[in-house]
C-alpha cells in the first residue's frame, strides 16, 4: 500500500477531483468520440500525475477510478483505480512530465477539424488574433508516432520545445495540448479545435491573410500578460 504524506494526499485528492471533472468539459465542446481523448493532471508537490482509466465510459469517470501514476507512467499499486488499466497514452503523459517540468496538465483529443489538419500533416497557419493570443504562432505538427509507448510523447516535445504554442497536431492522430494545469491544458484543447474549423472554413472561402509576426509578438505578448486578472497563473515552458 503506496503511503503519503497529507499534504501529498490532499493534493492527490484535488487532482482526482479535478481531473475527473474536466473530462466532461472534453464532452461538453464536443472534442471526443466513444471513450477516446484523455485529461491527465500532475500532483503539484509530488513526481506524480493523475489519468482515466483505458476504454471506460465518460459517464462512468468519477475521482476514485482515475489512477495514479509516477512520472516513468507506472501505476501506484494499493491506491484507488489501481485495479484498472490507465489509458493507452500513458507513456506518452508520462514523457512530457519528465521532460517539460513546467507542464502541469496533458490533454488528447479526437476533435473533428484538429484531426482534419493532423490528417493533412498540416500547421495551422496564424491568421486569427485568438491564434496569436492563445498560442503565440501557427500550431505546428509534430511526427507521426504509434500509440502504446512514449513516441508520442518524445514527438510532443520535440515539437513544443522552444516553440509558444501549448498545442501540437501529431501526424495521422490528433491534437495534444500542455498548460500549466489540467483546466488550462484543457483549455487550449477547446481554443485549437475552435481555430481549426474557422481557419478551415476560411480557407475555403479563399486565400488566407497571415497576420504580420510583429504584431503577433505584441498581440501574445498582451494576451500573456496583460489580459484577465492580475492573479492568473501565466504557464511558462522551461527552455530546453
Amino acid at each position: 500500500m503506496a503511503e503519503f504524506s497529507p499534504e501529498i494526499e490532499d493534493a492527490i485528492a484535488r487532482t482526482r477531483d479535478d481531473v475527473a471533472a474536466l473530462h466532461a468539459e472534453l464532452v461538453r465542446y464536443g472534442l471526443i468520440v466513444w471513450t477516446g481523448g484523455n485529461v491527465s493532471g500532475r500532483v503539484p508537490g509530488a513526481d506524480l500525475f493523475v489519468i482515466k482509466p483505458s476504454g471506460v465510459s465518460y459517464d462512468d469517470l468519477a475521482p476514485e477510478n482515475m489512477i495514479l501514476c509516477d512520472l516513468d507512467g507506472a501505476v501506484i499499486e494499493g491506491t484507488a483505480g489501481s485495479e484498472r488499466s490507465p489509458s493507452s497514452d500513458t507513456a506518452a503523459h508520462a514523457y512530457v512530465y519528465r521532460h517539460m517540468p513546467r507542464v502541469g496538465g496533458v490533454v488528447h483529443t479526437h476533435s473533428t477539424y484538429a484531426c482534419a489538419w493532423a490528417a493533412r500533416n498540416e500547421e495551422i497557419p496564424c491568421v486569427l488574433t485568438a491564434m496569436a493570443d492563445e498560442f503565440g504562432g501557427p500550431i505546428p505538427v509534430g511526427p507521426f508516432a504509434i500509440i502504446g509507448d512514449d513516441s508520442i510523447g518524445r514527438g510532443i516535445v520535440q515539437t513544443l520545445s522552444g516553440h509558444r504554442s501549448r498545442a501540437v497536431l501529431m501526424a495521422n492522430h490528433g491534437p495534444f495540448t500542455i498548460g500549466k494545469d489540467a483546466k488550462d491544458a484543457v483549455k487550449a484543447a477547446v481554443m485549437v479545435e475552435d481555430v481549426a474549423r474557422s481557419v478551415h472554413v476560411a480557407r475555403e472561402l479563399g486565400d488566407l491573410v497571415p497576420i504580420p509576426q510583429e504584431s503577433i509578438d505584441a498581440l501574445f505578448d498582451r494576451y500573456q500578460n496583460v489580459y484577465g486578472q492580475s492573479t492568473d497563473a501565466r504557464f511558462e515552458k522551461t527552455p530546453e
